[in-house]
């Protein structure tokens, strides 16, 4: 049996490990089990080998987290250069939102490490380009950048900390809440969460939509473009 390879003959030893592979299985227990269960042997069992394998493809939990990082903003859409400044970032956004719903671990850790690697920087120099070239000078690129992101990350935190995933979820939750809610103390709660049930009730889809729409609309380039 090869050194460090569990079970003999078997998928895992028939696939070669690289580096990409511990990254992706490091991102899956992520997902699963949050950042905190990553260790050097929770990432290593899912592949079949000792811990120690690992090792000869990543220089410890750090790195994998600075790969980890660096997958995530691969998988985000860049801002498409055939369209004005708002539409390319308002397109990069709604992606990230999506992206980031998949990996609930990963908002804490993208601007925290100090080794970005080349899909990160892929990503933020597209990000400023599309700002560059929409006529933001450097400086209001960057606020720019700063608000846009504080924006969305701050709804991904609050979107994954929802109490219910689906329309019927938050029906059921929103109603739960009315039936303890007292209309004559908490009249304008009261009145919101009905609205909310009788209406369409809660889009976080269409609500990120509507913040991000007011943001956009109060970034205006401040160069000729």
């Amino acid at each position: 049996m090869a050194k460090g390879v569990r079970g003999g003959p078997g998928a895992a030893a028939r696939t070669p490990l690289s580096r990409e592979r511990v990254i992706r299985t490091a991102m899956a227990v992520a997902d699963e089990k949050g950042a905190a269960a990553l260790t050097m042997r929770a990432v290593a069992a899912p592949l079949g080998v000792e811990a120690m394998s690992l090792y000869h493809h990543v220089a410890g939990r750090e790195d994998i987290l600075d790969g980890m990082v660096d997958a995530v903003f691969g998988e985000i859409e860049l801002p498409p250069r055939d369209t004005d400044w708002k539409s390319a970032v308002r397109h990069r956004a709604h992606s990230a939102r999506t992206v980031l719903g998949r990996h609930p671990w990963a908002v804490p850790l993208l601007d925290s490490r100090t080794r970005p690697g080349p899909m990160t920087l892929r990503h933020h120099d597209a990000v400023i380009g599309a700002l560059r070239a929409g006529g933001f000078s450097v400086r209001l690129a960057a606020h720019a950048v700063s608000l846009i992101d504080s924006y969305l990350y701050g709804f991904v935190v609050q979107e994954l900390s929802l109490p219910f995933r689906s329309p019927a979820e938050h029906d059921e939750v929103a109603g739960a809440v009315l039936a303890e809610l007292p209309a004559d103390t908490y009249p304008h709660l009261a009145e919101l969460v009905t609205e909310q049930i009788r209406g369409s009730g809660y889009d976080p889809a269409a609500e990120f939509a509507f913040g991000l729409g007011l943001v956009l609309d109060a970034l205006h380039p401040d160069e000729p473009a």
